[in-house]
């Protein structure tokens, strides 16, 4: 199979019709094997009504959530069945072209990357949105250090293996090539992509939230990557680091009342700085030693059954 269309939504009724027909208009001149996989993330309009109708064509699949999860796990869900040598993902707003996928299947194919991200030069949305998205862009850049204009574009294509290899939760979905990166796929690629205004309903994405969430993911990523296999090197040795400068403090009031006579420990401040740091010390310490448990005892992954799939 040369593709996987991976189409994650939220209410968005109105448009779903109109975006399988420009697919497949797209792609059925191009002779391409391909299948189309809807993930409903617990709409509650008849967003899943119209999803099954067009299952009745066989390469239209369809899972549907039973509450809304989030993007993440729907892109999850998708990835977990998608079968094409090429992913692509795009949103459900026809704000994505779909005439765009030929020259993404191609930089993927053709041109070896492992992941393309879409870039949308010319944002056709309000000020509400694209001021926080270049901040939030910006911020990325620095601290990832790949080079994307633009991160959060719902217009992406992967190599299968990339899918298959990184794991998205919580808001991750944002930071699909810093998790691609830190799987071992660096070579990341960008494509200045056409966008379309939106048709139909309103945007279901915050405005400067979206920029202090996605900071707050981001720094999350990186903490991971760094200790989220061992959280013992972090928070034991900021324990010890903690715990030793107590015992320190400690020791000297001990020597400076035992030996030199001079003052009662407890009447200086010093003394409590001492047992605060021993204690930190300690709790931290332990903290990652519990962390450690956590991980080695991870529980399996549930959501896929909370899930309806139509089609597989």
């Amino acid at each position: 199979m040369h593709l996987s269309i991976i189409i994650p939504l939220f209410n968005e009724s109105e448009s779903l019709k109109i975006l399988a027909d420009e697919i497949h208009s797209v792609l059925n001149d191009l002779n391409y094997v391909y299948e189309i996989i809807f993930i409903d993330d617990g709409s509650t309009d008849n967003s899943w009504d119209i999803i099954r109708s067009l299952t009745s064509e066989t390469n239209i699949k369809a899972i549907r959530l039973k509450k809304n999860i989030g993007k993440s796990t729907a892109l999850d869900l998708g990835f977990l069945h998608a079968n094409g040598k090429v992913v692509i993902t795009m949103d459900a707003d026809l704000q994505d072209d779909p005439h765009e996928i030929p020259a993404l299947y191609n930089m993927i194919i053709n041109d070896g990357y492992d992941l393309v991200s879409g870039w949308k030069k010319n944002r056709l949305d309000p000020i509400s949105k694209t001021i926080p998205t270049k901040l939030y862009n910006w911020a990325t850049r620095m601290m990832s250090g790949i080079s994307l204009h633009d991160f959060n574009c719902g217009l992406k294509a992967y190599s299968l293996d990339v899918v298959k290899a990184i794991k998205l939760s919580g808001e991750m979905h944002r930071y699909i090539p810093l998790l691609a990166k830190h799987a071992g796929y660096d070579k990341i690629g960008e494509k200045i992509i056409h966008h379309r205004k939106r048709t139909y309903g309103e945007t279901k994405y915050g405005g400067w939230n979206r920029f202090s969430n996605g900071l707050l993911d981001l720094i999350s990523i990186s903490f991971l990557h760094k200790f989220g296999k061992a959280p013992m090197h972090l928070f034991g040795f900021l324990g010890i680091v903690c715990f030793l400068i107590g015992f320190v403090i400690a020791a000297y009031l001990t020597y400076t009342k035992i030996i030199l006579l001079q003052f009662n420990m407890t009447d200086r401040p010093l003394f409590y700085l001492g047992m605060l740091c021993m204690i930190i010390g300690t709790q931290l310490f332990l903290s990652g030693f519990l962390g450690e448990l956590i991980i080695r005892n991870k529980p399996a992954n549930h959501v896929d059954k909370i899930s309806q799939k139509i089609g597989f």
